[in-house]
C-alpha cells in the first residue's frame, strides 16, 4: 500500500452546545444560546467519517475532551464536591462554566500541526498541539489533546510528539487551520505552508484591525524549527487583514490544499502574487510538477458568501475512486443552497481544472457553531511502518461506525440548551460515556476523572 493522507476526525462530545464564545467566528456568534442537538452532531460527524472510509480512504477517530474541565474551575476559585463547583459556577459566571463546557475539541484541524515523516530531517512524522491562546475555552485542550494524539499515534520510533508553544499571544498557534502542505507524491518530500495573521514583534507589520489574528508568524516558525523543516521547503505567507475582519477567523475557512492544487479566494492572501510565487519555487526545488491554482474572483463568490456558505472550509481530497485521477471536493450542504455559491461549483467541475466532483454532507449541527468539513478533520500522512503503528481501534471500519452510533443512542442527549450546563446530571452522564468510549477506542486513562 503506498504512502496515504489519513483524515483523523474530531468526535462530537456530548456536551455540544451553543456558547457562541468564538469572537470573530460569525457563525458561532449568530447562534448563541440556541438549543443544540449533541446526539445528531456526533452522528452527522460519524456519517460523514463512514461515507469517505466507503470511498477507499483512510479514516481515523479522535476522542473528544471530558467536559466540563473540573480542574480549570477549582483553578478558577471554585470549590467542593463535582456537583458543588458546577452549581457555584454556574451562578457567580455562567459564561466561564460554558467556556468549560465546550465541545469545541470536535474541530481537529485545530488539534495540531503535522509534519509528515518524509519532510522531517529525524525522519519521523510530527505532531505539536495547538495552543489556541487566543480563545479563553481552547486554551484549555492542549494538554488533554497531546495525551489523546500519543494514544492513537504511540510508537515513538515512528512519530514524535511535542509539547503546545508557551501560552501567550505572541506565540499564538491555531494548528493545522493554518497550514497546508504540498506536495506530488504524498510519500516524498513536500511544500509545507504556513499561514499567519500576525507578526507579534513588528508592531508596524499589517494586522487586522476588528478581530484578532489568531495566528502568528513566529508561531509558525517555531512549529516548523521543532519539526525539522527544512528552509527552502518551507513557506510562510500572511493572511489578508481584511478578510479576518469579515469572519475569516483561519485560512481553512478561506483557502485549501491538496497534492499540488491550491484553491482559494482572491481575496485571501495580502500579496497574492508573491505567495503563488514562493510555492511554486519551492515546488521546483524538489523538482515537482507546479502548483495548479483555483483562484475564486469576488466577483463569482463574495466574500460574505464564502464566509457563509464554508466553501473553502471543504475538504480536497484524492478519491480512488475518481479514475481520472483528479480530486474530489467535500462540502458543506449549505455551499449548495447559497446560489451563487452553488452556481460556481457546477462551472467549477464543469471546467478544466483538477476538481472533478462535489460532494455534500449535511454537517448542520457543526456549521451552526462555525466548523465545516475541514474543520472537523487533522490531516495526517501515513507511510506503510507509520499506517501499522496506528492504535488500529481508531481507525474506521463497518464495526467500529456500528458500535460508535450505537454509544451515541446510548449516552447522548437530543437537547441541550445554557440552561442544562448547571445540572451536575450532564457531566455523570459525560464521565460515563467517555469512559465507555476510551475502551471501545483503547486509549488507556487519557481524561483526568480516569486518575
Amino acid at each position: 500500500m503506498p504512502t496515504c493522507e489519513a483524515n483523523f476526525d474530531g468526535l462530537v462530545g456530548p456536551t455540544h452546545n451553543y456558547g457562541g464564545l468564538s469572537h470573530g467566528n460569525v457563525a458561532s456568534q449568530s447562534n448563541f444560546a440556541r438549543s443544540s442537538n449533541p446526539k445528531q452532531a456526533a452522528q452527522q460527524g460519524l456519517q460523514k467519517m463512514k461515507a469517505l472510509h466507503d470511498m477507499g480512504m483512510a479514516q481515523g477517530v479522535l476522542a473528544p475532551h471530558s467536559r466540563p474541565d473540573l480542574h480549570t474551575l477549582r483553578r478558577l476559585g471554585f470549590t467542593g464536591t463535582d456537583s458543588q463547583v458546577i452549581q457555584h459556577a454556574a451562578k457567580v459566571s455562567p459564561a466561564i462554566l460554558a467556556s468549560c463546557y465546550s465541545a469545541s475539541s470536535m474541530w481537529s484541524a485545530n488539534a495540531a500541526t503535522v509534519s509528515p515523516s518524509a519532510d522531517c530531517m529525524d525522519g519521523r512524522l510530527h505532531f505539536t498541539p495547538a495552543n489556541l491562546v487566543n480563545r479563553f475555552h481552547r486554551s484549555i485542550e492542549h494538554d488533554t489533546t497531546g495525551r489523546i494524539l500519543q494514544a492513537t499515534f504511540n510508537d515513538e520510533n515512528v512519530f514524535a510528539h511535542h509539547k503546545a508553544l508557551p501560552s501567550s499571544d505572541h506565540f499564538g498557534d491555531e494548528g493545522a487551520a493554518n497550514h497546508t502542505r504540498f506536495c506530488q507524491d504524498y510519500g516524498k518530500p513536500g511544500v509545507e505552508f504556513f499561514v499567519y495573521g500576525q507578526q507579534s514583534f513588528n508592531a508596524q507589520a499589517p494586522k487586522p484591525a476588528k478581530y484578532p489574528a489568531r495566528q502568528s508568524l513566529e508561531a509558525s516558525e517555531a512549529v516548523a524549527r521543532l519539526h525539522g523543516l527544512k528552509d527552502q521547503h518551507t513557506v510562510f505567507a500572511q493572511q489578508n487583514p481584511k478578510v479576518i475582519d469579515a469572519g475569516v477567523f483561519h485560512n481553512d475557512v478561506i483557502a485549501v490544499g491538496n497534492g499540488n492544487v491550491s484553491f482559494y479566494h482572491q481575496q485571501a492572501f495580502l500579496n497574492t502574487h508573491q505567495v503563488n510565487h514562493s510555492l511554486q519555487k519551492a515546488m521546483r526545488s524538489l523538482g515537482h510538477d507546479p502548483v495548479q491554482f483555483i483562484e475564486v474572483p469576488t466577483a463569482k463568490v463574495s466574500l460574505e458568501d464564502a464566509v457563509n456558505s464554508y466553501l473553502f472550509n471543504s475538504q480536497l481530497l484524492n478519491l480512488p475512486h475518481l479514475k481520472s485521477g483528479k480530486m474530489g471536493l467535500i462540502v458543506p450542504q449549505e455551499c449548495r443552497q447559497n446560489g451563487p455559491v452553488s452556481a460556481y461549483l457546477d462551472e467549477l467541475v464543469a471546467g478544466d481544472n483538477a476538481i472533478e466532483e462535489v460532494l455534500a454532507f449535511d454537517l448542520k449541527q457543526s456549521m451552526s457553531n462555525g466548523g465545516g468539513p475541514a474543520c472537523l478533520r487533522l490531516r495526517v500522512v501515513l507511510n506503510v511502518t507509520e499506517l501499522a503503528a496506528v492504535n488500529p481501534a481508531c481507525m474506521m471500519n463497518q464495526s467500529l461506525f456500528d458500535r460508535l452510533m450505537a454509544w451515541t443512542e446510548t449516552h447522548y442527549r437530543e437537547s441541550l440548551c445554557e440552561q442544562d450546563l448547571a445540572d451536575p446530571q450532564l457531566l455523570i452522564e459525560s464521565h460515563s460515556a467517555l469512559d465507555e468510549l476510551t475502551q471501545i477506542l483503547c486509549l488507556g486513562s487519557v481524561y483526568p476523572f480516569q486518575h
